[in-house]
């Protein structure tokens, strides 16, 4: 599956490196681009493995926000 996720306050490359290293820590995840001008993660994921919801949780972890 694919999904796009609104992320609104991911602003550095830091940023982008810390949520993209979170994101691909969990097993179903297939592939993970993140777009920081836009404020957009689009996720490829197996459905099977992991939900949406999880995926989310991890990224609100980190402090940020998905809208």
């Amino acid at each position: 599956m694919k999904s796009i996720l609104k992320i609104c306050n991911i602003r550095t490359l830091r940023d982008v490196s810390v949520v993209r290293n979170s994101i691909a820590s969990n097993e179903g995840i297939v592939a993970c681009q993140i777009n920081k001008e836009k404020g957009e993660i689009e996720i490829v994921y197996d459905a099977y493995s992991i939900n949406m919801d999880k995926v989310i949780e991890a990224i609100e972890d980190l402090g940020f926000t998905v809208i």
